[in-house]
Order: structure tokens, then sequence, then C-alpha cells
């Protein structure tokens, strides 16, 4: 490919041939079937609000620089590969908990699996920020192998993912949309990248001037586009003429780490690749929380976010919210869940105010019918148990509310009671019992709960009666 001259003529055939490496090198990726056993990982617990990797060749200087940043030991030696597996350290930064993985150097072909290089560039693919540490003495050969090596892996460096609309569908041929004019690409030239992938039937929409390298991204959708800092160590071993001419290369910071040269430049500038919103919380009536703030990463710093970093139960109950800081034109202000949050908002939440349920005012009324039930009890010692029992079993009961609270009950009962006890008219006694005279009591009862109930038995049967 690198002997092919480039014009109208070849670009079909260079797309297809990329096209064929980019498949190759998705199988390096992920492979297929099963291998042999489980080696020894170097993947650790992703803690914190951020994660930092540390990639670079053998003695450049990493374990030191996690060392004095974080102060966690690393093994340091004269000797290459002394660092064998991951090691992790944190630092807090303007509020923020970030997390430092120092991983084991890597080599040239690590991206075909030399020297373990696939599982240290795995790791490299899951973190936020990537410095790739440097010697400072021979910056642009290493620089240019490492990219390449992450390149081969899938990982983008300091690039956005392209702006390019690729939709499958399961009929309708080909559909081109170009909203510039494209240099490299053309009908032919992605029509060819599309047929390597057996895909015949797809909208493609081409928002900037792309190549084949950003289509055959788009179609693989495994890229990670994350940003890089190259970290330019050992700067104690140049001049300052030298130093003067490394500031200007973009994205580096040139450092030292065993004399923890420029490292306040080297902490800003990772503050500001990371991109992270800091949201302090605002309890009602106190002051804001200053020390402890919530940090969200850009582009997902909405109100909704910040109550799913809380507590994802929070948004169900979310009314509206106060805001003070820049995001608002006047502080406070109300605003509602889709509001974009900038850093070092002050944040209050207020929820919805619900009314007492169903199930709790159901709950309250058996209460009170239990309650009830076991006053009348009480009420009725000299009873026969049958009366009792007819009396609590008895369909004829019925309960009702009422906005009384009185318990009115037969002076027959003769029972000495708190509550007022008024006589009822007098009934007609059966025969079964002549020694009680059956009346017609009404019963009600005062109870703490809203329901008041009121328990009236109807005149009884003879044939009721047991």
């Amino acid at each position: 490919m690198a002997r092919t001259q480039k014009n109208k003529a070849t670009s079909g055939h260079l797309g297809l041939l990329k096209a064929r490496l980019a498949k190759l090198r998705r199988e390096l990726i992920e492979p297929k079937g099963g291998g042999g056993g489980a080696g020894e990982g170097f993947d650790v617990a992703k803690t914190g609000d951020a994660r930092i990797g540390f990639v670079g060749f053998p003695s450049v200087g990493k374990s030191t620089l996690l060392s004095n940043l974080a102060g966690v030991y690393s093994e340091v030696a004269a000797y290459e590969f002394t660092t064998l597996t991951t090691v992790p350290g944190v630092i807090r930064y303007k509020g923020a908990k970030i997390q430092l993985l120092d991983l084991p150097g890597i080599i040239e072909g690590a991206k075909d699996g030399k020297g373990r290089g696939k599982q240290v560039i795995a790791v490299a693919r899951t973190c936020s920020l990537i410095f790739i540490v440097l010697d400072v003495l021979k910056p642009l050969q290493h620089k240019a192998l490492i990219e390449h090596e992450l390149e081969g892996f899938g990982i983008r460096l300091n690039k956005e993912p392209p702006n390019i609309i690729f939709k499958k569908k399961e009929k309708g041929g080909l559909n081109l949309t170009s909203l510039v004019s494209q240099s490299e690409l053309d009908q032919d030239t992605v029509k060819t990248i599309l047929n390597e992938y057996k895909i015949h039937n797809a909208d493609i929409t081409l928002r900037y001037d792309a190549t084949a390298e950003d289509l055959i991204d788009v179609i693989e959708g495994n890229r990670v586009y994350i940003p890089c800092i190259y970290l330019l160590n050992k700067i104690d071993q140049i001049s300052i003429e030298e130093l003067d001419i490394i500031y200007r290369i973009p994205h580096c910071v040139p450092i030292s780490a065993h004399h923890k040269w420029n490292f306040d430049d080297l902490l800003e500038k990772m503050w500001d690749y990371l991109k992270l919103v800091r949201i302090y919380t605002k309890p009602k009536g106190q002051l804001p929380d200053y020390t402890s703030p919530v940090v969200l990463k850009s582009g997902h710093s909405a109100v909704e976010d910040f109550c799913n970093k809380i507590h994802r139960s929070i948004i169900r109950e979310f009314k509206y919210a106060l805001v003070w800081g820049t995001s608002v034109k006047h502080c406070p202000q109300k605003v509602g869940k889709e509001h974009v949050l900038n850093d070092e908002d002050v944040v209050q939440i207020l929820k919805k105010s619900f009314p007492i349920s169903r199930t709790v005012a159901v709950l309250s009324q058996a209460m009170a019918e239990a309650e009830l039930e076991d006053y009348t009890r009480s009420l009725m010692t000299d009873v026969p148990k049958e009366v009792e029992d007819w009396v609590f079993n008895s369909p004829c009961i019925k309960i009702r509310k009422t906005t009384t609270a009185r318990i009115q009950a037969s002076s027959s009962l003769n029972h000495t009671s708190p509550l007022l006890m008024q006589p009822a008219p007098q009934q007609h006694s059966p025969s079964s019992l002549p020694a009680m005279q059956m009346q017609r009591p009404v019963l009600f009862l005062s109870l703490p709960q809203p329901t008041l109930m009121q328990v009236q038995r109807s005149q009884p049967s003879p044939s009721a009666l047991p």
C-alpha cells in the first residue's frame, strides 16, 4: 500500500486495502474462540471521578512520576521492565478524586501481543486520559512508535469522533449524501469499502471532508477517542534553549519526575483535558458545602445527571432545583432537570410533597376497627358467650364513618365507661333470653385516627339467636 500511487484511479483500491487491514486488526483486538488458561490481568478496579494511565517505553520515569505525584510506592531500578503489573495510586485535585495507573512498559509490536502489550493497551482503553511518558533526549521516535501501537489497537488520541452518520437498512441500495465537497471519498470508494464488510444497503451522510480511515472507524464502531498529554521527562538533562523549543510542541508538558519540576503546569493541563465539572450542594436553610463537590463529566452535567450521581431515587421525587452560578441568569434561579450546569455551580434540590397514601388510610381504618372491637368486648364482660359471638359474627353489624365522638350503649350492659352512655328505645325481648332485656345499642368510638367509626346493630330476629 505504501508503494501504490495515490490518485483518483487508485483511491478505490487503497480504500479496499485499508478496510481489509482494519478487519484484521479487529480480530487482534477481539480474538475469536477460546484461548488458553486465564493469566494474571493488569486491570484494577476503577475508582474516583477519572482515570489516568501512564504509557511509555521502559525506563522513562513512569514509576518515579507516580511515586512523587500520588505518594505510593512503585519499584524503581536501573534496569528495564521493573514494573511488571499495574500499580494504582490516587490524587485529589480541586475536589476531584483521580486514579493514576502505572502500566508496565510497552515495546514495538505491542499491539500484536509482544511483551504482553495487548493487556497493557487494553487497560489504556478504559482510561479517561492518557499520559504518554517520553524521554526528552529521544522524544520524536518514541512518540511516533507509541502512537502507532495505540492506534493499531483502536485508540484515537486527541481526536473527535467522525461527524459521519452511518445507518444500515434492509433494502434500497447505497445512499451517499455529502454536505461539503469531498477530496478523497466518492460513490465508488465508499461502495468498495462497504462491499468488503458485505454491506450493500446503507444511508451515509458526510458532514465534513472525511477520509477513508474515518469511514472505516465509523463502520467498525469499536474505536475509543481519548485525550492525551505527552510528558517529556528528564528536562534536567537539556539546555534552556532546547526547553523553549519543546514548549512549542502541542499537547506536551516538559517535566522532571525526579526533581518534581513543573508539576503545577502538569496538573493544570490535566484538569483542562479531563473536562470535569464540580457541583456544590446546598441543604435547605444551610450554607453550601464547598469541601466535597459532586464531580460530573463535561457533556453529562445536566441536573438529571447530578441527581443520578447522588442517588437514582432522587429523580423520581424531583420537583425543581435552585441554582446559583454562571449557568443561570439570576441567582437563585428555578430550573428543571434538563438544565445544564457549569463548573462550580451551587444546586439545591426540592422534592415533591406527596399526600397521605391510600394504603396508610386503609391501615388506619383497620386499626380503628380492631380497637373498636377490643373495647366492645371489654364492655360485654357480663354477657353470655353465645350472645357475644353473635354480636361480632352477625352480618347485621354495619360499620360506617361518622363525625361524632361518642359511644351510646344500652343501659342493660351495666358497665361503667368514661364515655357517654345513653339508653336506646325499649324493644321486644325474645323468649329465649328472658333474663336479659334485649335492646338496640348504637356504639360510637373516638379514635386518634382521622376515621371515626359508628357501629349499629339491627334488631335481631329470634331465629338468628342460638
